[in-house]
């Protein structure tokens, strides 16, 4: 008796009971929450995943992945750079010099930076521009604009786009600001409309003249790695005390940090759609053993232990549980193929660093989820088992 009573009495309790419909009610209702919940929970977790990864990709092109720079003040001597590319053969890298600027054409203002670079250096380092400058050749006082400022200005190219340096210099009895026209020869699309208003590109030795800045000292130097976090501390300990290296992330760590908080708040809040729908478990099994305390009262007289009778009631409530969590997994997975296969919702590209959902769900999400609904799954079912195993067979038979 003790081998097969557990799984019958799970069959027969599973049961629909014409007598009592609200307890499998009530026991559909949980299945459909689990199921929905871990369903919401993989797809939101695949859309915070997919813009995590799309932001870091497009921060990486057009941030660099590494920065050498001075530490407080002055510039980065052509040496340095000669012996990095010595010690690091297997990195790319390329010098620059930079100036806060204001755009200026027509009537039309815009703050933003202008870079001094050696486009043949620049390419290896940002793939953006690389795909600019294939179609296009810079000479001295050209420059490359963003599209997004492209549009903005309504330019075309060969126009004239001037500049206002915040470098002063002396006119008369008062200083005045740099002023320099560059022509505009081509136009880059990062796919990030801030950097596309605020960067423009020129050759090193344009801006170095404006600037009034020798040939052999530059701001600092752009350096490509597909491994950054290993290799800055690479170059770290060969650099001198005057100069620093930094990653990307360190200027972006309050963004991204928000994006991770924003993440673990998403996943506690859904969390809590599997949380409710495990009260329903609850009560479903609640409703059983009060509506099977006499079944259960005989099969205790009868030799059935109180072991056997928890585990009837605790398995009950995991065998709805885990088939809410197999049909959500399910329905989650078959959902971002869909969103994936299928061009269902599109976004706004100046806004958005892509125009379709990017998804991406990690393998320590997905088990996370699906860990997550099991605990709340079998502490749900726990309590009406041991309940169930409570009962008292005098009292009951004597009622009976």
């Amino acid at each position: 008796m003790s081998k097969t009573i557990v799984p019958y009495l799970l069959k027969r309790f599973l049961r629909f009971d014409n007598d009592q419909p609200f307890i499998f009610l009530s026991a559909l209702l949980a299945f459909l929450g689990i199921s929905l919940g871990v369903m919401v929970l993989i797809i939101a977790m695949s859309l915070m995943n997919g813009f995590d990864k799309e932001f870091k990709k497009k921060l990486t092109i057009m941030n660099y992945p590494l920065t050498v720079m001075p530490k407080y003040y002055g510039s980065v001597h052509e040496n340095l750079l000669e012996d990095l590319r010595a010690d690091f053969p297997e990195l790319k890298f390329s010098p620059y010099v930079s100036s806060a600027v204001i755009s200026r054409y027509g009537s039309k203002l815009e703050g933003g930076y202008l870079f001094g670079v050696n486009f043949k250096d620049e390419i290896e380092v940002n793939e953006i521009l690389a795909r600019a400058v294939d179609k296009t050749k810079l000479e001295k006082f050209d420059v490359m604009i963003g599209k997004t400022l492209y549009d903005e200005f309504n330019l075309e190219l060969d126009k004239r786009l001037t500049y206002i340096f915040t470098q002063m210099e002396p006119g008369g009895l008062v200083s005045t600001p740099k002023l320099k026209r560059f022509k505009v020869k081509g136009v880059f699309d990062s796919g990030l409309s801030a950097y596309d208003k605020a960067y423009n590109y020129t050759t090193l030795e344009s801006l170095q003249k404006v600037l009034r800045i020798p040939s052999h000292q530059y701001d600092g130097i752009h350096i490509f790695s597909s491994n950054p976090h290993k290799d800055l501390e690479r170059i770290q300990k060969t650099l001198p005390q005057s100069v620093l290296v930094k990653g990307w992330w360190e200027d972006n760590m309050n963004f991204f940090a928000a994006l991770e908080l924003e993440k673990k708040s998403l996943f506690i809040v859904l969390m809590l759609i599997i949380l409710i729908a495990s009260i329903n478990i609850i009560s479903s099994l609640l409703m059983t053993v009060m509506n099977r305390r006499s079944e259960i009262a005989l099969l205790l007289s009868l030799g059935a232990s109180k072991l056997e009778i928890k585990k009837v009631f605790l398995y009950l409530g995991i065998v709805i549980g885990i088939s809410g969590i197999i049909a959500g997994t399910t329905l989650g997975l078959s959902g971002l193929w869909i969103l994936s296969t299928f061009d269902i919702v599109s976004l706004p590209v100046d806004v958005y660093p892509t125009s379709t959902l990017p998804l991406e769900l990690s393998m320590v999400d997905f088990f996370s989820i699906i860990i997550g609904a099991f605990v709340i799954v079998v502490a749900s079912a726990y309590y009406p088992a041991k309940k169930a195993s409570e009962v008292d067979i005098l009292t009951v038979l004597r009622n009976e």
